[in-house]
């Protein structure tokens, strides 16, 4: 990482003319401006400005009404974008170029944004801090590369969808030889980028690749999932290819996910071990999952915020369907992993790799908080298919996953009314988009028969 007076000396002696100044949307993409290094030292540094909007749109940038925190009748007022100097890191593959993240502030109360992605996850971070706890997490982050451009395939109507390779390279050593031009730039940008890269891997699917980050304090994680997906498409980018994280591009293929790892630490120890228990599992760390269960249901949104996000859930396809847990068993939504060890940690792999990572760590972690404050017992884990247990379904689609969270007491005592209601009007928002589309499936099925 660079502090800031590292980085003024570079901006000093050329190494940097420019600094990316960044906030996060609702979607977690990146969001802000390239400032002249020097005018960024000079002043910038202490904070810049961005239409609130950016809280308040779709995928497409679109303005969608309905928003209590902005709109046209409001006029589309400002934020104050203030630069966290603790996460200026250099941005290798742009010449020239170093990063900052931002929070963002309301104007009027100086206070952050309640529902800003950093804002909602500080939020649960300060919680735990208040019970004694620190959030580690992980998440593993899935997605497709292809064989042409994005200009090329948004060209063709995004139909020209060819991945970077023939068949299933899941592990497959061979075959990611060949995506080294693409996989190889992309480990050791980040990495010196100061993200502790660990590996990259083939998935279970064509041109399908998996990247794994070290566990970490959860914002840190949240950061480095952040600007590693934006450099995996600029990287892609640069080299001729296409990366997409959409959770589920093609009926016929297997999804893509973004599983989280999580267990909270005390006195530099992880409070989810107790080596008494015979599977190392801590009480705490038994509320923590049973928490996570019994609102599954309620932040299921926050892992899967699109019509596209359900796709993915189907048997069979190592994305889960029901809301259980089991001991390395991977067709859980719920697996216990590091049994008996002090690794021992819960993966959720309800997550698409669509998700937003602040708000789908907060949401989780809001959950595994109620939990513990409820005191909740976890039942037994389950074993065989949990694809043909008898037990309750993750929400099946985004109209049931925004009922549950409208309903949700545990998200709105976690987050506030406000930002509940703000998420649940841009859930609203996808399904009146999706509502109003023909689709080629229904031209292809009703033109002539129906």
């Amino acid at each position: 990482m660079l502090d800031f007076d590292t980085l003024k000396a570079r901006v000093s002696d050329g190494t940097y003319d420019t600094i990316l100044v960044c906030g996060i949307d609702m979607q977690g993409r990146l969001m802000g401006k390239r400032f002249h290094a020097q005018h960024f030292i000079d002043s910038a540094w202490e904070e810049t400005h961005c239409c609130n909007y950016l809280l308040a749109t779709d995928l497409e940038m679109a303005t969608p009404d309905g928003y209590a925190s902005t709109s046209w009748e409001a006029g589309y007022g400002d934020y104050v974008m203030k630069p966290d100097l603790g996460t200026i890191r250099p941005v290798p593959w742009l010449e020239g170029t170093a990063m900052v993240l931002c929070d963002l502030i309301d104007h009027h109360t100086h206070k952050e944004v309640e529902h800003s992605p950093r804002a909602m996850l500080k939020k649960q971070i300060k919680r735990l801090e208040a019970l004694g706890y620190t959030a580690m997490m992980a998440t593993e982050l899935e997605f497709f590369l292809f064989e042409k451009s994005y200009d090329h395939i948004r060209k063709s109507g995004f139909r020209d969808l060819e991945p970077i390779s023939g068949y299933n390279e899941d592990y497959h050593i061979f075959q990611t030889t060949k995506e080294e031009g693409v996989m190889r730039p992309i480990r050791n940008h980040l990495y010196a980028a100061e993200i502790p890269i660990e590996n990259s891997k083939g998935e279970a699917e064509a041109g399908q690749e998996e990247l794994n980050i070290k566990y970490a304090e959860a914002m840190l994680t949240a950061d480095y999932h952040t600007i590693a997906k934006n450099a995996i498409k600029e990287i892609a980018w640069q080299n001729g290819h296409a990366a997409s994280f959409m959770a589920k591009y093609h009926h016929s293929k297997v999804g893509s996910s973004a599983h989280v790892h999580q267990s909270l630490w005390k006195d530099g120890a992880n409070a989810f071990y107790d080596p008494a228990d015979k599977r190392g599992m801590s009480a705490v760390m038994k509320s923590y999952m049973a928490g996570l269960l019994k609102y599954a249901a309620d932040y299921t949104y926050f892992l899967a915020p699109y019509i596209n996000s359900y796709k993915r859930f189907q048997k069979g396809t190592f994305a889960p369907t029901r809301i259980i847990w089991s001991v390395d068993n991977r067709t859980a939504g719920f697996r216990l992993c590091g049994e008996n060890t002090k690794g021992v940690r819960v993966e959720c792999r309800v997550g698409g790799s669509d998700l937003n990572p602040y708000l789908a760590m907060a949401a989780q972690l809001a959950a595994g908080i109620a939990g513990i404050e409820e005191g909740l017992t976890l039942g037994a884990p389950f074993t065989g298919d949990a694809y043909d247990a008898e037990v309750e379904s993750i929400p099946q689609t985004l109209r049931d996953a925004r009922s549950a969270l409208v309903k949700s007491d545990m998200l709105r005592e976690a987050f506030g009314d406000w930002a509940v209601d703000h998420y649940a009007r841009a859930a609203e928002v996808e399904i009146e988009d999706f509502d109003r589309v023909v689709t080629d499936y229904e031209v292809a099925r009703g033109f002539e028969r129906s």
